[in-house]
């Protein structure tokens, strides 16, 4: 991989926090994909989530690489899966309080995938999964709850965020914690160390 300029192909906080936070000079050029009519290309297509992430990822790591075709773009996806429910982004705190309502007492998926992209070419991809089983809390809490976070609910799949107060609202997870946040760090830094990208 002759290319260093490392390209994060999206708007999230979180995943170019954990980008930085290991130590990559990131840029970040969020990429305009209409994620929604993918979604429901999937859906007809009976395609499973897994999968649905995986277009999602490519479609933002190739959006970007095309315009910067000389860097290292990464693309990320996550989707939350409850029991063959698909879960977006809310819209407003009436949808995230929905959402959480959905969610209470309920074993759910987050199936998060990342595609690597140079020069238009997808050079290596990579989805993981965790599942994670949120508590049966009170009507009282999840209004507290959402009266602290504020509209950092609608910044995530499900309304909550693990790495603050979100923590609250679980029983248990299993699964990778950088996949939970969106984005698989790990074999991401593998990946790039074993191209050159990172000194090892």
């Amino acid at each position: 991989m002759p290319h260093t300029e490392i390209v994060l192909a999206s708007a999230s906080q979180s995943r170019a926090a954990l980008l930085e936070g290991a130590g990559l000079d990131v840029l970040i050029r969020p990429a305009d994909i209409d994620e929604k009519v993918i979604k429901e290309e999937c859906r007809r297509d009976d395609l499973d989530v897994a999968t649905t992430a995986s277009r999602l990822a490519w479609e933002k790591s190739e959006k970007i690489s095309n315009l910067l075709p000389n860097a290292v773009v990464i693309g990320a996806d996550q989707m939350l899966d409850c029991d063959g429910d698909w879960l977006d982004k809310p819209v407003d705190m009436n949808a995230a309080a929905e959402s959480l309502r959905l969610l209470r007492g309920q074993k759910h998926e987050l199936v998060t995938s990342v595609s690597i992209t140079c020069a238009g070419q997808e050079r290596w991809h990579h989805t993981d999964r965790a599942t994670l089983v949120m508590r049966e809390f009170s009507d009282e809490f999840l209004q507290e709850y959402l009266d602290r976070i504020g509209e950092a609910a609608l910044s995530s799949v499900g309304a909550y965020q693990l790495e603050g107060l979100g923590a609250q609202l679980f029983e248990r997870i299993d699964g990778d914690y950088f996949t939970i946040l969106g984005l698989p760090l790990l074999p991401v830094l593998d990946y790039l160390r074993d191209e050159g990208a990172l000194s090892t």
